[in-house]
């Protein structure tokens, strides 16, 4: 990468990793933190230190804040066909340097190619999706009950946008969020996970290049970021935080946003049920669990994390997912052939350590994995338990790694207590070919999001978000992904 240009070399060496460390990105400028400091940033497949980034201050923090008001003006005023076609361009070099993006993501993420591609593809989609929507933002017109006047009503960009995302999808994350910010009209900060910043910043030369105008998309790391977001956050200028992370981050900044009256969308945890009637295709179910779990090595919010079988298929599908886990070779993220790649941090395998042994211990049986792998790297083996009691912590606390706890269920009553006694509501899961009960299930589970007979169920056409404890708001969708950053403004008029 050229940083003084900041145009994107897709010829990059990728073994030259300063390619991707480079200064804060305010303003369209690349700069150093303001007392120099440095984060590391780290390969988890080898625990290597590959690169560093600028550490921002809170004097960075409110230069950011000061280039995103100085550009909103403009940028509101953009005519939307342009910032349309600035979105497209977006769209078309992600595509175009999908390859390098993509080896830069499991590189510093640790993620299998495979999953860095598919998430690519995906993140790349919002800009084409909300170049769509950035023409067709509309208003409302009509006549009051009373008929003394006319309602009209307007819908305008809320502001500058403080976005916070996280390490699990490092440009996907950014782009549900950048992309329908951008289309409204409004200016963003972004301050993405530090331990995978390279890609945030290697995306945003990129915009440069498609024609974001110096200012609309400013890029901070930080290792302190609770009182970053809150110095943002205290700023007047600041009217909306769209943040991507855990449920209890997610309930402080609530509390911090809330001090200064500013507008939230939160994608929060997740705990999703993965249902399997005696009745659906089996194969299907194997299938869709594969991708349901394992997708990124179950580093995702909308991973199955609790698989509750019904008693005549439970015998078989515990099979079946213990021969196809077994098969899976796991390895370093950059490994073309891997397809499970290594945990985030060493915690992220303490963690899914200390719940595999709480189950075991509470009467859950290995059927594959179950043990940490001991090499270098934060690795975790793909694991299967059976017999998963409903006391064990693993039925309560996401996972994010590659386990599955699976219980056996007698009945549609049941199941659907089991599923719905969790305070999270983001994704779920029903297998069954009866398509009249595969509705009514859904229909009861508190969830704000379903797959039925489909593993996969995350699209940039489609409202994305949670019920209770999984957050406030939805990204993508018709209409849905983009009102999030739009304010109504009403008109009374007489005629």
């Amino acid at each position: 990468m050229n940083i003084s240009s900041g145009q994107f070399d897709e010829d990059a060496d990728m073994s030259d990793y300063a390619t991707f460390s480079h200064g804060l990105y305010i303003d369209g400028h690349w700069r150093p933190s303001s007392d120099g400091r440095m984060i590391d940033v780290v390969d988890p497949s080898t625990e290597a230190v590959i690169a560093q980034v600028p550490d921002a201050t809170l004097a960075d923090a409110a230069a950011a804040v000061d280039a995103a008001a100085k550009a909103a003006t403009g940028w509101r005023e953009t005519p939307p066909r342009k910032r349309s076609e600035i979105l497209r361009r977006c769209f078309e070099l992600m595509s175009e340097r999908a390859e390098i993006l993509a080896a830069l993501i499991s590189l510093e993420n640790g993620k299998a190619l495979r999953d860095a591609r598919g998430e690519i593809a995906y993140a790349a989609e919002f800009f084409r999706w909300n170049a769509e929507e950035a023409v067709r933002i509309s208003g409302e017109f009509g006549m009051a009950p009373s008929g003394a006047n006319r309602i009209v009503v307007d819908y305008q960009p809320i502001g500058i946008c403080l976005l916070v995302t996280p390490w699990n999808f490092p440009a996907a994350m950014a782009t549900r969020k950048i992309a329908p910010a951008l289309a409204a009209g409004c200016t963003v900060v972004l301050k993405p996970a530090s331990e995978t910043p390279l890609t945030a910043y290697a995306l945003a030369a990129l915009y440069e290049e498609a024609g974001v105008p110096p200012g609309v998309i400013n890029v901070l790391t930080t290792s302190a970021p609770g009182p970053l977001t809150s110095a943002m956050l205290a700023d007047p200028r600041v009217r909306k935080l769209s943040f991507t992370g855990s449920t209890g981050v997610g309930r402080i900044l609530l509390a911090e946003a809330a001090k200064h009256v500013i507008s939230c969308s939160m994608e929060l945890g997740g705990n999703a049920p993965f249902i399997v009637f005696d009745d659906a295709d089996l194969e299907a179910a194997l299938d869709g669990a594969m991708v349901a779990k394992m997708r990124n090595a179950g580093e995702a919010c909308t991973a199955a994390n609790r698989l509750y079988v019904q008693a005549g298929i439970h015998d078989a599908f515990a099979e079946g997912l213990r021969e196809r886990m077994v098969a899976l070779k796991v390895g370093p993220g950059t490994d073309p052939d891997t397809e499970c790649g290594p945990m985030i941090t060493r915690k992220a395998v303490d963690k899914i350590e200390r719940l595999v042994a709480d189950a075991v211990d509470r009467g859950a049986r290995i059927l594959c994995g179950g043990t940490s792998l001991e090499h270098r790297g934060y690795f975790y083996p793909p694991t299967v338990l059976r017999d998963v009691p409903m006391d064990a912590e693993v039925a309560h606390e996401e996972i994010f790694g590659p386990v599955a706890p699976i219980s056996r269920f007698d009945d549609e009553a049941s199941v659907i207590a089991r599923a719905n006694d969790t305070e999270y509501g983001l994704a779920a899961y029903v297998y069954t070919r009866d398509i009249a009960r595969g509705f009514r299930v859904a229909s009861k589970i508190e969830s704000g999001m379903i797959a039925l007979n489909r593993g996969l169920m995350s699209d940039p056409a489609a409202p994305f978000g949670g019920v209770k404890q999984s957050g406030l708001g939805r990204e993508g969708g018709q209409k849905h992904g983009i009102a999030e950053f739009m304010e109504a403004k009403y008109i009374a008029v007489t005629i």
